[in-house]
């Protein structure tokens, strides 16, 4: 059976959004809710620990942003977090708190977890990144079909998901290898890695390695 639900992705303890996404039984539900999550979150804060730059923009005291970064509401910006140059976030999106958004990366529509690093040259659209999840150089999250249809997960069955714009959903500790594709609904199990150059659909379960050709493996089972 498929552990893709968001019980079995996330510990809900290390974001801000854990009301809405415990609300929902799979990730991609949370999708259509971030920016109403973001706003209600960021109308919350206390002002004495987050500055408030521009409209619907809310950035931790604490919190490092290069003076290159474009950061559009909705956008909540977590304490000890590094924003870095270059950096591109088009609204809807909830960082956490000490997460890195490295230098050319692009956020859309996404939640990071407390901790989820995505340090160089990053897409990372309409998807959950959880606790301490990893995007090594260049990996992206493909969005968006070729044939511009609804997006299916392809598990033990397939899940339809209603949607036209769904990336991934990385569960905690998931390790992504530099210039890796993510492609449109793919599920990365907890303590998951993803080896560099793979290009990864459906789902890939908790604890196991997906390294070339050989897919997804039991991480027991490799050396």
């Amino acid at each position: 059976m498929d552990a893709i639900k968001v019980c079995d992705l996330f510990d809900l303890t290390h974001t801000r959004a854990a009301k809405m996404l415990a609300a929902c039984e799979y990730p991609w539900e949370a999708l259509s809710k971030i920016g109403e999550t973001v706003l209600a979150i960021g109308q919350g804060l206390d002002l004495s620990d987050y500055d408030h730059p521009a409209e619907d923009v809310w950035i931790a005291k604490t919190a490092t942003v290069a003076a290159t970064a474009s950061i559009a509401g909705p956008c909540v910006i977590g304490e000890k977090t590094e924003v870095r140059p270059g950096a591109f976030i088009r609204g809807n999106v909830l960082v956490g708190d000490g997460a890195v958004v490295g230098n050319s990366c692009e956020l859309k529509n996404c939640i990071l977890f407390d901790e989820v690093q995505t340090p160089h040259y990053n897409y990372v659209g309409d998807s959950v990144l959880g606790y301490k999840a990893h995007m090594g150089a260049g990996a992206v999250t493909s969005n968006v079909k070729g044939d511009k249809k609804n997006v299916v997960v392809h598990g033990e069955r397939d899940y339809g998901t209603g949607r036209k714009k769904f990336g991934a959903m990385l569960g905690d500790f998931a390790e992504i290898g530099c210039n890796s594709v993510l492609n449109p609904g793919t599920i990365i199990g907890r303590n998951s890695q993803v080896y560099p150059l793979s290009s990864v659909r459906g789902v890939v379960k908790a604890r196991h390695i997906v390294k070339g050709a050989r897919g997804a493996l039991d991480r027991k089972s490799v050396v």
